[in-house]
């Protein structure tokens, strides 16, 4: 059998792909239509035009859903695994699963509102997108730190604790640079006066961006171990 038909890895496995795919075609189709800078615009400068911004939005939706799916899946294992060990207490799972559940939202809302078009709305999803994020992968890290040995190994809870470290890191330079960035334009000089806090912001949003698909990409290991069903019953 290969690897990607264990269990449930092939839905963090597409989500990985998926998601940097998401983040990667539109700026490249961005930067081959020249509306933005080549040198690190923000992750929605390069969806915020057409044909790109369609492009982002599908893209996005569909790795939201994935995610979705990812995030529940997650949960099911751990309040399975909870079940037989008691090392996680039931409320801290629940609340890792409202955070992802609310980071997914957050995405829909900045695929859907485009910076240019409906900016606060935009930017409001932003902040529901990285702020729960980074909560849910640090909930995350402490759950399987706290699972540990019936989890995950000691190696992949490093893995995700050096993840949530950088992307908890990355998060404050991102908002508060981006709060110092005047310029609306997609296009950025080295002499306008914000362009140094545009390049932190840009740079950092990157990397929490990245760092939550490098997360999800530890979950291939541990969802090889496990499937789910739907069960169906008649009401009477």
């Amino acid at each position: 059998m290969f690897w990607f038909m264990q269990g449930l890895c092939s839905l963090p496995a597409f989500l990985v792909v998926w998601s940097s795919c998401t983040f990667i075609v539109p700026y490249l189709i961005a930067i081959f239509r020249r509306d933005v800078d080549v040198v690190f615009p923000y992750i929605s400068d390069a969806g915020a035009n057409p044909p790109e911004s369609c492009v982002f939005g599908l893209m996005a939706f569909i790795s939201a859903y994935a995610a979705m799916a990812t995030i529940y899946s997650r949960y099911k294992f751990v309040e399975k695994l909870n079940e037989d060990t008691s090392v996680v207490r039931p409320c801290l799972n629940k609340t890792a699963l409202w955070f992802g559940m609310l980071s997914c939202l957050g995405m829909c809302i900045v695929a859907t509102f485009q910076e240019t078009t409906q900016t606060i709305v935009h930017d409001i999803g932003a902040m529901v997108f990285f702020v729960t994020g980074v909560l849910y992968i640090i909930l995350q890290t402490v759950i399987s730190c706290k699972a540990y040995p019936y989890g995950s190994s000691m190696s992949v809870c490093r893995a995700r604790l050096a993840v949530a470290v950088i992307a908890f890191l990355a998060f404050f330079p991102t908002v508060i640079c981006a709060y110092y960035v005047k310029q609306t334009s997609l296009h950025r000089l080295r002499e306008d006066r914000d362009y140094p806090y545009h390049i932190a912001s840009a740079v950092c949003e990157w990397i929490v961006a990245f760092s939550f698909v490098c997360f999800f990409l530890t979950y291939i290991e541990d969802f090889k171990v496990f499937t789910l069903q739907v069960k169906m019953e008649f009401v009477e």
